[in-house]
């Protein structure tokens, strides 16, 4: 049997553009979140979390409009954080991040993160279905994780506003990477958050 996690990264916040971390979702935003929800409606979701923060609240209880038999609940496993640091096999144009980042950032980043992973990367005995609204660093960890990738390897991940990202985890194999970024649901002037354009 399987245990498929759906991340999705919430949806675009206002002044984005402007390097704010967190706030209220931007009328494209509120479009994404709602284009997302269409997307997963016939998905049976066994359970829904999302980060505390107000972006990807926002964007759960918007998707909770479209999809009323859903009951999103807040984890702070799903918080924005810096799940590793430097390390010396990390390529040197990957230094000037953590040049602002404290080592207790890193510490409570890494713990968080060992947490999610043990509670989400779990095995089922049925098949199950999990919705994770959160932040680009936590998707890029788990799919880190899905390849047992050096830990400063999340770093080279990057997914769109609302972009779904599945993993299929399983008892006898390891985890597998179902689909990384799919934007299909997303006309290409609601892919954001990329770190360059899309093509048609």
């Amino acid at each position: 049997m399987s245990h498929y996690l759906y991340l999705v990264r919430h949806g675009e916040h206002q002044d984005a553009e402007h390097g704010l971390r967190d706030g209220k979702l931007s009328e494209r935003g509120k479009r994404q979140a709602t284009l997302i929800a269409d997307r997963l409606g016939g998905v049976p979701f066994d359970s829904v979390c999302h980060s505390p923060l107000e972006a990807p609240a926002e964007t759960a209880r918007i998707m909770r409009e479209r999809l009323p038999a859903i009951g999103p609940e807040a984890s702070t496993l799903l918080f924005d954080c810096v799940p590793s640091g430097p390390t010396s096999e990390m390529p040197h144009a990957y230094r000037s991040f953590f040049g602002g980042v404290t080592e207790e950032e890193i510490a409570a980043g890494q713990a968080q993160m060992g947490d999610a992973v043990a509670e989400w990367f779990t095995p089922s005995i049925e098949d199950r279905h999990d919705l994770l609204i959160t932040h680009n660093a936590v998707i890029a960890w788990f799919v880190r994780e899905v390849f047992q990738a050096p830990d400063w390897r999340w770093m080279g991940t990057s997914v769109a506003h609302t972009a779904l990202t599945i993993v299929r985890v399983r008892s006898a194999k390891p985890p597998e990477l179902v689909t990384l970024n799919d934007t299909a649901h997303l006309p290409v002037e609601l892919r954001t958050g990329l770190p360059v354009p899309q093509p048609l």
